[in-house]
């Protein structure tokens, strides 16, 4: 007992930790994004004109913007919880590999955007949003891992509809950056799936098959079973013998 609980007590701390980590990852990056939106709303920046702008050369720097920029408060409103949500779920479930992951959306979801994107300026991180929602659910299913799969579940449950506007639904709404979004967050899970945590291996699932053993418990007889009896058999042959009856037999 003494034994163990300071190795309880460190993994109750370790957790902690990770999800402090997390949970301040997703705070700085809405502490971003509504800086950036008081400073254009209310203070006069006129910050949204650094939007993304698809194949044009001043768009290009979009590619880091577009996440922290929102059209009105309603827009961030909306963004502010899904990002927190999903963000943290990434840098707790998935903390060993969430750095790269998190980074290669950062980038290559509106980096795509910016090759597939219709003429306009596309503001907003539901990007990003898309792309750690992809991911999650599915990097969920495919690492056959229970407490991932459960992750998955939730994501889904919780955000499923997020699917719709992939879509082209609503001409107001940039449809092309969600689908370059789930794009990625694909993508990036099926390049990540044999790093990070992953499914549990049984004993019996490393265990050789068993030798051939003669001395093997199945081998050795028991007191109680039948002994084997030998039976020999002989023919004698005479000679001189009723050929018909012979025939017959």
């Amino acid at each position: 007992m003494n034994q163990s609980a300071p190795s309880h007590r460190d993994a109750s701390k370790v957790d902690r930790s990770r999800m402090f980590d997390a949970i301040f990852v997703s705070l700085f990056l809405l502490v971003l994004c509504w800086s950036v939106f008081i400073m254009d709303e209310y203070l006069g920046y006129h910050l949204k004109q650094w939007g993304l702008k698809p194949r044009v050369l001043e768009g290009l720097r979009g590619i880091v913007t577009v996440h922290f920029l929102h059209g009105d408060l309603e827009h961030i409103a909306q963004n502010s919880l899904a990002l927190f949500v999903l963000n943290s779920f990434l840098f707790y479930f998935y903390r060993s590999i969430a750095l790269p992951v998190f980074f290669t959306l950062f980038f290559a979801s509106p980096a795509l955007l910016w090759f597939a994107g219709r003429d306009g300026n596309h503001i907003g991180a539901s990007v990003l949003i898309y792309a750690e929602f992809a991911f999650l659910f599915i990097s969920g299913l495919i690492r056959r891992n229970p407490l991932l799969l459960r992750v998955a579940l939730v994501v889904v449950l919780y955000y499923g509809s997020l699917v719709w506007y992939v879509f082209p639904v609503d001409k107001k709404i940039s449809w092309e950056g969600h689908a370059c979004g789930f794009f990625m967050g694909i993508i990036a899970a099926f390049w990540w799936r044999n790093l990070g945590p992953q499914r549990k291996v049984y004993q019996f699932e490393l265990d050789p098959e068993l030798p051939d053993d003669e001395n093997a418990y199945w081998k050795i007889p028991s007191d109680n079973a039948p002994k084997e009896t030998t039976v020999t058999v002989k023919y004698h042959y005479k000679p001189g013998g009723n050929e018909e009856n012979s025939a017959k037999l």
